[in-house]
């Protein structure tokens, strides 16, 4: 509570009224006691002259003490004072409050001494006889000019201290009064002041957390007032200024969340000040848990972190290409300074160039098969047509059958070319789809007829399992029993005799699937995802012809008709291939 204006104010001003009161209380104390105290001193003095002067002639008869005993009682009644009359040698020959026989000589008293010397004074001390303070005083008594005795008069001190409580009290209640008026007034006035510092409060903490309501009305022409418009106008301008940077905000974050390069921000420390989802998903560590920590946790890759410091100790922007994870991610880091706009802190792209790398791959591969398929003809048509010119034209019989030899290779350059030539116009979407409304069993049925002689030939078995209550599908037949028809043909090459061969159809979710099952031989798990690249083959298949271009023109055509084909294999046990196509209508 103390903490706050108002009592800060109003504290001060009631500690400053206490003690002022405080001291004003013991200063006029003093001064009234001690003109109450000169007051009765000069009191005492003259009802002390006047006693003397009655009691002078009195004293003239030494003997005669019981009539001065009588006029000390006497005095002492009418004036309320303790009334004593000593003789010059210090004998006390009257006193009003004790047996005068009893009492001490007084010589050595500090006002008699004065007294008898001739002058008039005043003490004040502890009486023993009485067993109080008393205020005493003395005045010769004489007769004839000659000092004959002293006349004595006293009064107690506590009618004295009496008069000094009274006033402390009363000053008391007169500041108690005081200071609850000030209390009063100050708050009064704090209030009226304060209030409008409680608004301004309340609305710079609606400000601070984003739920501001609107300018506030100044109340008065004040400082207040002007502090009111001022903050009304740096309310204004922080509310624009938080507006264009929420909207300069939110275009940042939507570039760097659509961004599928990476990006990442390390201060001078190497801690992840900011990080986007690409970059996430790359190092596979959610935005929560990587900022604020140390780029060697987040990246885990020591050669990024060397990329990071190379920047950072040279200034100066870095690049390096990386391969991360088990996935084998290839990455290219570009790390460039922000001196700037971010002081010691590093700008880090990470670029994924995985799939560029494996197209690169797919590209050298293709050129190194299409190499190897047509070497191998053209080398063979060489060989032969060189045997001929060295004399076998004059064996007929020999001749007969290297042409036989040459032909068979030329089909086999010319099949490839008419392959390459209809995956580049499927590729290319020259070649139209003419689609139908079909039952899967009218796809399925054509191919397995087709297929059927030349699985028994190899020993084999074909069946089809199709279910009869399959919805129809949108298909081109003819290009769909081309499809069947490879995946057939490898089921057949590449199945020992004896095995089986299931075609068959199942539901799935607004599609029909395909599956032609074998139990051959299997493919590699490392080749399965490769199957379907052009003049690809394991090297199981290389040795058994084809042109490798077969699964290819079947991925392009299934995918042309808005389905997707793939495949799953076990070494030893067979393959199962697969593909989908969508529910007409």
């Amino acid at each position: 509570m103390t903490n706050t204006i108002r009592w800060r104010i109003s504290l001060p001003f009631a500690i400053l009224i206490v003690v002022t009161m405080v001291g004003l209380a013991i200063y006029y104390t003093q001064l009234t006691r001690k003109i109450f105290e000169d007051n009765l001193k000069t009191s005492l003095l003259a009802d002390a002259r006047v006693i003397a002067d009655t009691a002078a002639p009195l004293l003239e008869a030494p003997e005669d003490t019981q009539e001065v005993n009588e006029l000390a009682k006497r005095y002492a009644r009418l004036l309320g004072l303790r009334v004593t009359i000593i003789r010059a040698d210090g004998s006390v020959v009257g006193e009003s409050h004790a047996d005068q026989n009893q009492m001490d000589n007084h010589l050595s008293r500090p006002e008699v001494k004065q007294a008898v010397a001739g002058l008039e004074a005043t003490q004040t001390r502890f009486s023993a006889t009485v067993r109080t303070n008393y205020l005493y005083a003395a005045v010769p008594i004489r007769v004839n000019g000659a000092t004959v005795g002293v006349s004595r008069v006293a009064v107690s001190l506590a009618r004295l201290e009496a008069i000094p409580n009274l006033l402390r009290r009363d000053i008391t209640t007169v500041t108690l009064l005081a200071l609850a008026i000030t209390l009063v007034l100050t708050l009064g006035i704090n209030e009226y002041t304060i209030r409008p510092l409680q608004r301004l409060t309340t609305a710079a903490q609606h400000l601070a957390s984003g739920q501001y309501t609107g300018p506030l009305t100044p109340t008065n022409q004040d400082e207040i007032g002007r502090l009111n418009h001022a903050f009304n106008q740096m309310a204004v301008e922080l509310r624009r200024q938080l507006v264009a940077l929420q909207a300069e905000r939110a275009k940042l974050g939507a570039v760097l969340g659509q961004m599928t390069d990476g990006v990442l921000i390390v201060d001078r420390e190497g801690a992840v000040q900011l990080i986007n989802p690409a970059a996430e998903r790359i190092f596979q560590i959610p935005e929560g848990t990587a900022l604020g920590r140390t780029l060697v946790e987040v990246s885990r890759h020591h050669q990024l972190v060397e990329l990071w410091r190379r920047c950072l100790e040279s200034g100066e922007q870095q690049t390096n290409t990386l391969e991360v994870g088990p996935g084998k991610q290839f990455l290219q880091g570009i790390a460039t300074p922000l001196n700037q706009s971010l002081p010691g802190s590093t700008l880090l792209l990470i670029q994924d160039l995985t799939r560029l790398r494996r197209l690169e791959t797919i590209r050298q591969d293709f050129i190194s098969n299409v190499s190897h398929e047509l070497r191998t003809p053209l080398a063979a048509i060489k060989a032969l047509t060189e045997t001929l010119q060295e004399g076998a034209l004059e064996d007929p019989p020999a001749a007969h059958r290297f042409l036989s030899r040459m032909e068979a290779e030329i089909d086999t350059l010319s099949q490839m070319i008419q392959e390459l030539l209809e995956l580049s116009r499927i590729e290319s979407g020259k070649v139209p789809l003419e689609r139908k409304s079909l039952q899967p069993v009218q796809l399925l049925s054509p191919a397995v007829e087709r297929m059927k002689l030349q699985a028994e030939r190899a020993g084999l078995s074909l069946e089809l399992e199709c279910p009869p209550h399959l919805p129809p599908v949108s298909a081109d037949p003819d290009r769909l029993e081309q499809v069947l028809v490879n995946l057939l043909h490898n089921a057949i090459k590449f199945t020992a005799p004896g095995g089986k061969i299931v075609v068959s159809a199942e539901p799935g979710e607004g599609s029909v699937v395909f599956l032609v099952k074998d139990t051959g031989s299997g493919i590699q798990p490392k080749d399965l995802t490769r199957i379907f690249e052009r003049f690809y083959k394991a090297d199981r298949a290389r040795s058994s012809g084809g042109t490798g271009l077969g699964l290819s023109i079947a991925r392009h055509i299934i995918e042309g008709h808005g389905g997707r084909i793939w495949a799953e294999s076990e070494i030893g046990k067979g393959s199962t291939f697969y593909f989908t196509l969508p529910v007409a209508g």
